[in-house]
């Protein structure tokens, strides 16, 4: 009978530290593929910040550009500027930490202004046929076409490697262990005005 009794117990504890092996396996599957999911949004968004940059890098000389030919449109070649400083900070904080709702909210904000004072900017010199006519402006404004097309497309990749991570991190049982091991959800970048989705485009 102690025998018999004994086995009994050996099977109960084998059979529990095997459960609990299942259990710590399984955890550690969700655990790693959290991981992988979030280094794949984050590898996504340093695409979208090389090209961001490139935009930053472009506005300047823009504005150079302009100033030359645009002597009394002081305020919209310093909202460019403005917009930009404020893109640059907000990008930086955004590449600090892709994804952090607060972050890309503000980089969304930003990257709206920048669009918006780039677009008017590139309206106003409509009415400079000189400037219109300066090789210097007609290489930057297809460069800085170019850009945003290429941030277009980065951001697509970037906000399809967050739905993933997003959709992975709410299912059962993930979302029973996400917080714990701190995943938290991440944001979209997106479009926050239809002027910033069309502009600047090359009209020249």
């Amino acid at each position: 009978m102690d025998f018999l009794g004994g086995g009994l117990v050996c099977i109960v504890l084998g059979g529990g530290l095997l459960l609990l092996l299942l259990v710590v396996a399984f955890v550690i599957a969700i655990y790693n593929k959290l991981v992988q999911l979030r280094n794949r949004y984050k590898n996504a968004f340093a695409q979208i910040d090389v090209q961001l940059k490139r935009r930053y890098d472009l506005s300047p000389n823009l504005v150079e550009v302009a100033k030359g030919y645009m002597k009394h449109e002081r305020e919209t070649l310093e909202a460019v500027t403005s917009a930009r400083n404020l893109a640059v900070t907000a990008g930086q904080a955004a590449a600090a930490n892709p994804g952090d709702p607060n972050a890309m909210k503000g980089l969304m904000g930003a990257e709206a202004q920048l669009g918006g004072a780039l677009s008017r900017l590139l309206a106003v010199a409509e009415s400079y046929p000189d400037l219109k006519a300066n090789q210097n402006m007609l290489s930057l404004q297809e460069e800085l076409t170019s850009t945003e097309n290429k941030v277009a497309f980065s951001r697509q990749g970037y906000n399809d490697s967050v739905m993933r991570y997003n959709t992975q991190r709410e299912q059962f049982p993930a979302v029973l262990l996400a917080g714990t091991f701190g995943f938290g959800p991440a944001e979209l970048f997106e479009v926050e005005s239809e002027k910033e989705r069309a502009a600047p485009q090359v009209k020249f």
